[in-house]
Parts: C-alpha cells; sequence; structure tokens
C-alpha cells in the first residue's frame, strides 16, 4: 500500500472507533441494595429502561454569541490600548513641561545671580546683557513660567 492510502485507512478506523460510543445504547437499572446503575448490557433478570443517548443539537446561536463575545473582547482589548497610549502621551507631554520649567527657572537664577550674562548677535558676536535687559529677560522667563503653568519652585 501506500503511505498515503495507509495513513488515510488509519484516520478513517480512528474516527470510527471515536464515533462508536456515541451510537452505543444505555440502560437503567436498580441493583440489590438499591442503587440506580447505569451500563450498556444490564444484567439477565433484571428490570432495565433503555436510556436515549441521542446528543441533543448543538445552540443555533452559539456561533453568533461566540462571535459577539469575541468582538467585544477585542473591542475591550482596543479600548485598554487606546488608554495606555493616551496616559503615556500624557506623561511624556508632563515630563517634557516639568523639564521647560526647570530650564526656565535655571535661566532666571542665572540672570539673577550671573553678573557676566550674555548672548550671541547675529554676527556671533557675544552682546552682554545691561541692567535693562537682564530686567527685560527675567520678565519674559517669568512669562513662561506663567504661560506653562509651572507649579512653584520647591
Amino acid at each position: 500500500m501506500k503511505p498515503r492510502h495507509s495513513l488515510a485507512c488509519a484516520c478513517f478506523v480512528v474516527a470510527a472507533l471515536v464515533a462508536l460510543p456515541a451510537t452505543a445504547v444505555m440502560y437503567k437499572w436498580t441493583d440489590e441494595t438499591g442503587r440506580a446503575v447505569y451500563g450498556d448490557a444490564p444484567p439477565a433478570g433484571v428490570k432495565a429502561e433503555r436510556l436515549n443517548a441521542t446528543v441533543s443539537p448543538g445552540d443555533a446561536n452559539a456561533v453568533r454569541d461566540l462571535a459577539t463575545k469575541d468582538a467585544e473582547l477585542k473591542k475591550r482589548q482596543q479600548q485598554r490600548a487606546d488608554e495606555a497610549t493616551k496616559a503615556a502621551k500624557a506623561d511624556a507631554e508632563a515630563k517634557k513641561k516639568a523639564d521647560q520649567c526647570v530650564q526656565v527657572r535655571g535661566q532666571i537664577r542665572t540672570l539673577r545671580q550671573d553678573s557676566a550674562v550674555y548672548r550671541y548677535n547675529e554676527k556671533g558676536e557675544k552682546v552682554y546683557f545691561d541692567a535693562n535687559a537682564r530686567a527685560k529677560a527675567i520678565a519674559d522667563s517669568e512669562k513662561t513660567l506663567h504661560d506653562l503653568n509651572c507649579p512653584p519652585a520647591g
């Protein structure tokens, strides 16, 4: 025999053996102690009741219900993923804002404490801040802190 043919025969035999119990007849009887006993062959001389061993058909709506539950599960998973993405984005924005607040506070501290504060002009030359420029830069930085809604320095 060809290997493919013998494999098909083996699968058929296994399927037939598995299906045999589904067609078996079941009986119910009472033994001498009064217990209900179930089996496929009652003993001789005992009044046995033949049971209907047919399998009831499956729920016609089971597939639809399963699909509905699966869709609901996927929807909840997507909502969780969306919430996690939003939370990660909010955390990143909060960290960025906190970093900006720290940077602006550092600029204000430098403007107030260091007398040799400068910037570079269009030509790349250092231009030192005079008292008016320093006061304006501090005011602008404080406005930036206010615009960012930075919490008070701790």
